[in-house]
């Protein structure tokens, strides 16, 4: 009976929103993704995007240059290293909790289409000697666009634009751990929350200086995720008519995490993966893939499973487990010293 009541409550809360979810056009959108090659068809598409998945070079910052960073008032605001035509999507704004002196920074990526920061959880492991950093991810908050109702631009039928803004989210993820690097921070842990989860584990896979990724609610293919998804059925509408789904796979290889577990396998890494069974957003099944070749693998993996929805792991009592799992990965045994 309660499970009955949870998945109902699932489906109202992903109702909402919904009115501003309509089909769009699909759009190859290839100048976006690969700037400066002719790229007129699907296949070609496809062909480069399977290039580009193999080539370490595709998520690499173009310089190690860390100009422009303002530190103030309990911000960390930078340039973007991809420009966009959006304005406001080239400045990347990061809010910063700390408690005094400390070495481990944690970067955490947001789910699509968040309103806020969670400073519940930034309060929780600052005081317990971990700085958090809550980025924003391109397109949302800070950095949304104008008379947009919900990060479109983020996800969408435009298989260029998917590509650029997420390869987008992963450099400016890696330009800000390089900033916390440079401020003196030894120890980057990253935890990613739904479609920021696929940004922390491609950023996990292509950054050496990242020690720890716990990985809420997360899944190999993106495809698949948007194809089978409850969130993203205006996207699966607008993209059905026009490619099949083994195509949709090949255009947005890159972003497959399970393509990059060769990278996830360094012994000096260790992964939480945190899934919700009841889950109608990310399918356990898909999930299921990405675990599958991730225990394969030497890295240190954890799996925590939850009896509930994708929504609904917010709620008690799965967001008190999800919070003592992730204590428990990024904590010592014996906890911090509160500073």
């Amino acid at each position: 009976m309660y499970h009955k009541w949870l998945d109902r409550w699932d489906e109202r809360r992903a109702q909402r929103g919904e009115e501003w979810k309509v089909p769009t056009e699909f759009t190859l959108g290839s100048e976006l993704a690969f700037p400066g090659e002719n790229i007129t068809t699907l296949p070609e598409f496809c062909e480069r995007a399977e290039q580009a998945a193999v080539d370490p070079a595709f998520f690499d910052r173009p310089s190690d240059d860390l100009e422009g960073f303002e530190k103030k008032d309990g911000w960390i605001r930078f340039p973007s290293d991809i420009t966009t035509y959006v304005e406001e999507n080239n400045t990347v704004w990061a809010k910063i909790t700390e408690r005094g002196s400390t070495t481990h920074a944690l970067v955490v990526f947001h789910h699509w289409n968040a309103r806020s920061r969670n400073s519940r959880l930034a309060k929780f492991f600052a005081k317990r000697g971990i700085t958090v950093v809550e980025i924003a991810m391109p397109y949302h908050l800070e950095r949304s666009r104008s008379g947009s109702h919900y990060a479109d631009f983020m996800l969408s039928a435009n298989l260029g634009r998917t590509l650029q803004s997420f390869r987008q989210a992963v450099l400016d993820g890696r330009k800000l751990i390089g900033f916390l690097n440079s401020e003196g921070y030894q120890q980057i842990s990253l935890l990613g929350m739904s479609l920021g989860s696929w940004v922390a584990g491609l950023i996990a896979a292509h950054d050496q200086t990242v020690s720890k990724a716990s990985l809420f609610l997360t899944a190999g293919s993106l495809a698949d995720m948007v194809w089978t998804g409850r969130a993203t059925t205006s996207i699966r509408e607008s993209l059905a008519a026009a490619i099949p789904l083994t195509d949709l796979r090949r255009a947005w290889t890159p972003l497959n995490l399970e393509n990059h577990t060769g990278c996830l396998e360094r012994q000096s890494l260790k992964i939480q993966v945190v899934l919700a069974k009841r889950d109608k957003v990310v399918l356990p099944e898909i999930s299921h893939t990405l675990l599958h070749k991730l225990t394969a693998t030497p890295a240190s993996t954890r799996v925590l499973g939850l009896n509930c929805g994708h929504y609904s792991l917010g709620r008690p009592p799965h967001v008190l487990l999800a919070a003592s799992g992730l204590r428990r990965f990024l904590l010592p045994p014996c906890g911090l010293t509160r500073k």
